[in-house]
């Protein structure tokens, strides 16, 4: 399948300017053919535009069409079989295997989606039947459901360019919802956007659903974004990148005269806490799957353990010996783009000056900076350390972690309240030790979305029941999920019907249920009619 480099707005391509850019591959430094256009001002308009004009004609669909939309996406992926994986291998520096396996993800999580809008509960139907003779007042017939917002943005992340970008839990929750969607391609792999857009489009095709449900810009700064979260006619966004990027637009979406939710993903340090019993009984197994998870993807994951807290002891030095040994066999390899190398090697430089850090150990084989490759690193303080330091808890994203020495209970509970919000929490331990530390528990809950016990944070689950946020600076919304079924909440709101005309109501809200979902009737969880 040809890749043209213009922006696909509703299904047409455009270019505006000469302005252009190409991606490079990452272990090789070459350019990447065909250049990619930057969107200008009139093209993000008739994006949004688009959007907008398509909004109530796919809102009005029925609820089959849009789940048989995004099963088609889900075929239309496997369509484009080998290319679209090479293209995103060269792109990213991902071997194919790893590729694949994120179009797996992606595939499953669309159709996810489309059976959740088919069962239909998560429309959270409410009815509360009237009462003409109560007193002193009649009661009213009052009927709520959720309803789509309409246009919404969406920005591709660089550490999963299939499974977080064009074919992402942001892009297929909002088509689930109802929205369409505007999205903002990544830079580092335009191509692979493009090949994922051009899906969407073969499946809106098969299924009669307007082309203007959605549009793909690229774009290799930051005025595309910015301007497509001005736009007065999208009404949410959602961001997958650093702390800088998502708070900058975050704030840019506060800033509006009408402000819009802005649902970024930014930076998390996923602590691991490893409890007494847990270091005595089972030091070889968690050092090797910690070290496992540190470096999974290079590690280039929103979710790889970036702090390992535990109590000063033979234990815990034997632990740190064998982390570091482990460490040390770990091969460089490439990052996924030059922004991403700079920052993770300037990182790197300044906490091997920090007083308050000592390299523990490293890959023992030096890191290509032709091939943008990055050493695995393991640093160690104390908690006095951090005291010193707060930055020390602060995300460095890479293959890189801090082993923090403890005196005690009393110095992990003073870190956990000085802990930043995270994606995760990851605690070792064995019964006896979550008995013996239910105060370390109790705060550690209000510090993550996620609490895991005796695993590892990558390698997240794709269900209805994971939840993928965190209170800030994990994300800006701790209520919300990015990842999971519960993505699609983020892109609708309550609409509350009162005494209105039964044939007139969304049709879930109608007396008879025609769809049989299941409704709040007074108060009681019921598919049956009224």
């Amino acid at each position: 399948m040809e890749i043209s480099g213009r922006q696909l707005i509703a299904g047409r391509e455009t270019s505006a300017t000469s302005d252009s850019f190409k991606a490079d591959n990452p272990a090789t430094g070459d350019a990447l053919e065909p250049a990619f256009y930057e969107a200008t001002v009139e093209e993000i308009n008739e994006a949004v535009e688009a959007a907008l004009e398509a909004f109530e004609i796919y809102r009005s669909k029925r609820v089959e069409t849009r789940a048989d939309f995004l099963d088609a996406i889900a075929d239309e992926i496997l369509v484009l079989g080998d290319e679209f994986l090479e293209r995103t291998s060269a792109e990213t520096g991902y071997p194919l295997a790893r590729c694949s396996a994120e179009r797996d993800r992606a595939i499953n999580h669309t159709r996810q989606f489309a059976n959740l809008i088919r069962e239909g509960s998560w429309l959270d139907a409410r009815i509360d039947l009237p009462d003409p003779t109560r007193k002193p007042f009649p009661k009213p017939d009052v009927r709520s459901l959720m309803q789509p917002l309409g246009p919404v943005a969406v920005f591709g992340a660089s550490n999963f360019p299939i499974a977080i970008s064009v074919l992402g839990a942001d892009t297929m929750s909002a088509f689930a919802s109802g929205c369409p969607v505007v999205i903002k391609g990544h830079p580092a792999h335009p191509g692979t956007c493009e090949l994922a857009a051009r899906a969407i489009y073969a499946a809106a095709e098969r299924t009669g659903v307007p082309a203007g449900v959605f549009s793909l810009l690229q774009g290799r700064g930051h005025e595309v974004g910015t301007a497509l979260v001005q736009h007065p006619d999208i009404t949410a966004a959602a961001f997958t990148g650093s702390l800088a990027g998502g708070r900058a637009l975050f704030d840019v979406a506060n800033q509006r005269p009408v402000p819009i939710p802005f649902y970024a993903e930014m930076g998390s340090v996923n602590p691991l806490f490893i409890l007494p019993g847990a270091l005595k009984s089972r030091a070889p197994q968690i050092a090797e799957g910690f070290v496992a998870a540190l470096t999974q993807g290079n590690g280039q994951f929103c979710t790889n353990p970036g702090i390992v807290l535990g109590n000063e002891s033979e234990d815990w030095q034997r632990f740190s010996a064998l982390v570091k040994e482990k460490v040390e066999a770990v091969a460089p390899a490439t990052m996924l783009h030059a922004g991403i190398h700079k920052a993770y090697r300037s990182g790197i430089e300044s906490r091997c000056e920090n007083e308050d850090l000592q390299v523990l150990g490293h890959s023992s084989e030096n890191p290509d900076d032709a091939k943008l490759e990055a050493a695995a690193y393991l640093f160690e303080t104390t908690q006095q350390g951090i005291v010193n330091d707060p930055t020390l808890l602060d995300e460095l994203f890479g293959p890189c972690s801090t082993l923090v020495s403890c005196g005690g209970s009393e110095d992990m509970i003073a870190l956990a309240k000085s802990l930043e919000g995270s994606l995760s929490v990851t605690i070792h331990g064995t019964e006896k030790d979550l008995a013996d530390h239910r105060d370390l528990i109790s705060i550690l809950q209000t510090k993550t979305g996620r609490l895991i016990f005796n695993g590892y944070p990558v390698g997240l689950e794709v269900c209805h029941s994971i939840h993928h946020g965190g209170p800030y600076p994990a994300t800006t919304h701790s209520h919300y999920t990015s990842v999971g079924t519960r993505a699609i909440e983020r892109f609708v709101r309550p609409v509350c019907y009162q005494d209105w005309p039964d044939t007139l109501l969304p049709i879930e809200l109608q007396n008879a249920n025609p769809r049989g979902v299941l409704r709040m009737l007074n108060g009681h969880r019921t598919r049956d009619a009224v």
